[in-house]
């Protein structure tokens, strides 16, 4: 008895083979379905109706983004580095209940970071959050290798770009980061992140 061929349809195939993006690429939206991070880093934005950005997370490997997990109108994805990304059904998603939890911790870890009251003390969370989430080892302390421009940052912490690098030179004088190319930052180690206003 012959087995029947099963035709695999090209847009499956598709969309369940990885893609590359180049940094700043827009992840296209897809119907029914998400996107999961392979590699680099992407983050989840809205824009107001003056037109500036509001960042609503950031991402990286192995986790899931896209429109089914967010009300936000509009709503988009954009890669802050290369990014290898797998298009994945929203009905072929095995492990639900864990990519619902990440977004909602994450909500939660940003709503904390925005309720300080003063600036400085934002980014310097928002720098902390980064490091446990994507920090690696290096030998002077925690190497940050999102390449987030300081237009990015103060766009994730509500803020502007010529506060953040105000902040940030501050910050690199008295010890904490240190900034390096391609919009890389190294955190220093110190006790509590102890720094002077």
């Amino acid at each position: 008895m012959n087995q029947p061929m099963i035709a695999s349809s090209p847009t499956l195939l598709k969309l369940t083979q990885p893609q590359r993006f180049p940094a700043r690429a827009i992840l296209p939206s897809r119907p029914n379905s998400l996107w999961k991070i392979k590699s680099g880093f992407v983050r989840t934005l809205t824009w107001l109706e003056d037109g500036n950005n509001v960042a609503l997370g950031i991402w990286g490997e192995g986790d899931v983004v896209g429109a089914m997990l967010s009300k936000a109108d509009p709503f988009q994805i954009e890669c802050l580095t290369k990014v290898e990304a797998i298009a994945v059904p929203f009905s072929e998603l095995r492990n639900a209940t864990e990519v619902l939890l990440a977004h909602l911790h994450q909500v939660e870890a940003l709503m904390q970071i925005h309720s300080h009251r003063r600036i400085d003390m934002v980014l310097l969370k928002f720098l902390e959050w980064l490091d446990k989430r994507f920090g690696q080892d290096v030998e002077n302390g925690r190497l940050l290798n999102l390449r987030l421009t300081h237009q990015d940052i103060a766009e994730a912490i509500g803020s502007t770009r010529v506060t953040v690098t105000r902040i940030l030179n501050q910050f690199e004088r008295q010890g904490v980061v240190q900034c390096l190319s391609l919009q890389r930052i190294v955190l220093h180690e110190q006790d509590g992140w102890h720094y002077q206003i």
